[in-house]
């Protein structure tokens, strides 16, 4: 019986830009050995590996898609490879494969099935943004998407400046790209005046903007964040 493959989770970029500007050679390398990926999406995932290595074959690649609409019976196939002493790549659309990506789910089974799993560096706009806050780096949570509905998106916002202040912990969350204006409007209709609130969009790309500023601030601050990859980040 061959010797099992591993599981590398590469990093990709956080939008439009060249690959090699911001990811390691080990994402390079990684990629010019690995020919079994899974991916959240396949055009968008042959897109990327054809800009790391031109000269890889695209008929070659085999390809498994994961997302929140994969069934759990799909799933244990997309690690076969492995098993025949193959690697395999996960690739989220952009950023870190595992942090707020499905890919979370073929890792948690290659740990029960005693599969290696190597992570790579790169770019994660949850860490980046709290990185560039200024807020509490010690104590913090990641809550991804907030309630849509606008009654209650503004009640998970006081709940969460509850939370800030009884913990002294930093609370991240992300929306919709096309939803962030409406966040914004709710953030400062809703928080205490004092709050600090971090809006990190676009991170890594030429359209990079990052403030940090209390909700009274953010009042007189005007920035458009429609259709623009936006983490929120505040505390109270």
């Amino acid at each position: 019986m061959p010797e099992k493959g591993n599981l590398y989770l590469i990093p990709s970029p956080l939008g439009e830009i060249q690959p090699l500007t911001i990811l390691p050679l080990s994402v390079k390398l990684a990629i010019e050995k690995i020919d079994h990926y899974i991916v959240e999406h396949e055009k968008e995932a042959r897109r990327f590996i054809k800009s790391i290595d031109p000269s890889k074959s695209q008929s070659k690649l085999q390809i498994s898609q994961i997302n929140k609409f994969t069934a759990d019976e799909d799933i244990p196939p997309m690690l076969d490879p492995v098993f025949k002493g193959f690697n395999i790549g996960v690739i989220s659309d952009a950023g870190c494969p595992g942090i707020a990506d499905p890919g979370a789910r073929i890792v948690t089974l290659a740990h029960q099935n005693e599969i290696r799993v190597i992570p790579l560096v790169g770019p994660s706009s949850i860490l980046l943004g709290l990185m560039s806050s200024g807020l509490n780096g010690q104590n913090f949570t990641f809550h991804g998407y907030l309630p849509i509905d606008k009654k209650d998106r503004c009640n998970e916002l006081r709940k969460l400046e509850r939370l800030s202040k009884t913990h002294n912990q930093t609370q991240l969350f992300i929306e919709t790209p096309y939803r962030n204006n409406q966040m914004m409007e709710c953030i400062v209709e809703t928080l205490h005046p004092e709050t600090r609130v971090c809006v990190a969009c676009d991170i890594t790309l030429s359209t990079e903007f990052i403030k940090t500023a209390t909700t009274a601030e953010w009042k007189k601050i005007k920035v458009d964040l429609q259709k623009r990859p936006t983490v929120f980040i505040l505390q109270a």
